[in-house]
């Protein structure tokens, strides 16, 4: 189930008006200038690896050089708590499997693509620190001269960072692109810190500008949204002045009440849903020890803790049909994939 930053990211930057202007605050200026925006499309069913984790989501865009080179541009938007050393390969994997599909939908290509990956981070935690080379992720053997002659013989890969949580409010808010998007860079800035209920009064001006816009409604909504999804009272009192400010009365309690119950019902039904899960999962844990002491197999503590903390039902599907016949601990957990 996507989480509140994943939908208010895809939702903010899955546009390719607003994605341009992410992409353009990121990239190098020879590239800017040199990408025809107008071609700019986002294609649909972008991920590509399924274990992407719940802290992230991702969008892929492809576009046209002005010389006609065809373009895609790889967006990991990063929501995690902590900073991913081992971010460089994980970029490196999600890399080779789109141009891996890319090659399956255009036999006919000799060569491929220009790919651009980019990560947008704006998790709590400060800064990001990680290396974002992966050749730097290689033990090199030390002295004076020797380390780099190594290094050399090393895959090359390296990521484009969008580090929202070392960017200044100033920087963020006068960054070129639609309200939407400069207001969005803020509140993800923002919405993990004890900040953010006292920064919202200051930006009245870009949610008007955001209301003033076309479909101003629509992206007021979704800020709210968010805001009411991830704050706690503080920043819930703060956004119903800053609607306040912005609509009527009448209108901004309405948005707040309707969907401030949504939320609660939303909680409410996601809470069941998580218990039942919970509660199938931990019967079926519970059903494998049965079975292995019935067959008189002795589990020992630790594999006895390996299987109530295990949660993929998957794993315990399988534990469960092998301890039917299973003679010893290992008939259960062994690897037949090797």
């Amino acid at each position: 189930m996507s989480g509140p930053h994943d939908l208010f990211a895809r939702y903010t930057f899955g546009y390719p008006e607003r994605a341009a202007a992410e992409l353009r605050a990121v990239l190098p200026a020879h590239v800017v200038s040199e990408v025809d925006w107008a071609s700019l499309r986002r294609e649909p069913g972008s991920v590509v690896d399924p274990e992407l984790r719940e802290t992230e989501s991702d969008l892929l865009f492809t576009a046209q050089l002005r010389t006609g080179h065809p373009l895609l541009l790889y967006v990991l938007l990063e929501h995690q708590s902590s900073v991913d050393r081992w971010m460089a390969l994980r970029m490196l994997r999600y890399v080779v499997r789109q141009v891996e599909r890319w090659r399956q939908e255009h036999p006919e290509r000799e060569r491929l693509p220009l790919i651009i990956p980019l990560v947008m981070y704006h998790g709590p935690d400060g800064s990001w620190t990680a290396p974002r080379q992966v050749e730097e992720l290689f033990d090199l053997p030390e002295g004076e001269g020797t380390r780099e002659r190594w290094r050399a013989l090393v895959p090359r890969f390296e990521y484009l960072l969008d580090d929202l949580t070392a960017g200044r409010e100033e920087a963020l808010s006068e960054r070129p692109g639609p309200p939407l998007a400069r207001l969005a860079w803020l509140i993800l800035r923002y919405g993990r810190t004890g900040e953010l209920a006292q920064k919202l009064p200051d930006w009245v001006g870009l949610f008007a500008q955001v209301q003033a816009g076309p479909e101003g409604t629509e992206h007021l909504v979704v800020v709210i949204r968010y805001l009411l999804w991830i704050g706690d009272e503080t920043v819930r009192e703060a956004a119903r002045r800053v609607l306040h400010s912005v609509l009527d009365g009448q209108r901004a309690e309405e948005l707040m009440r309707s969907y401030g119950e949504q939320l609660i019902e939303q909680g409410l039904q996601q809470g069941l849903a998580r218990g039942r899960q919970e509660g199938l999962i931990r019967g079926r844990a519970e059903g494998v020890l049965r079975i292995l002491t019935a067959r008189g197999v002795h589990v020992d503590e630790e594999a006895r803790q390996r299987i109530l903390s295990c949660t993929d039902m998957a794993a315990l599907d399988l534990w469960f049909d092998r301890a039917l016949n299973a003679t010893s601990l290992s008939d259960v957990f062994v690897d037949r994939s090797q």
